[in-house]
């Protein structure tokens, strides 16, 4: 328990370390805040949160839904990260196939 109550690391400087969350924590509650079951100040109560930071991920979630459904760029994005890498790989191997022949190597 830190200093002032509320938990977390306590390194003995007074100085408490921020908690952080894992993004699949921050959804599932944003989640449960867009649902409307429960009040924000519900949720808060009961994962232990201030009520502001789950507004924050709320609207983070709000703003960034849309792309979940933008697949098509994330599939170009790794494409042409593939074909760079791949071309990286077989400049690679003509540099170290010349090396290796001015060595005096065989292989």
């Amino acid at each position: 328990m830190g200093r002032n109550g509320r938990g977390g690391c306590d390194n003995g400087d007074g100085m408490d370390k921020r908690k952080s969350y894992s993004s699949e924590f921050k959804a599932r509650v944003a989640l449960e805040a867009i649902k409307g079951n429960k009040t924000i100040n519900e949720i808060a109560s009961e994962y232990k949160l201030h009520a502001n930071m789950i507004t924050k991920w709320k609207k983070h979630l709000l703003d960034n839904l849309a792309s979940v459904f933008a697949r098509g760029v994330t599939d170009k994005t790794e494409d042409t990260e593939k074909e760079e890498l791949y071309k990286q790989i077989g400049k690679m191997k003509v540099e170290l196939d010349w090396l290796k022949k001015k060595a005096g190597y065989g292989g």
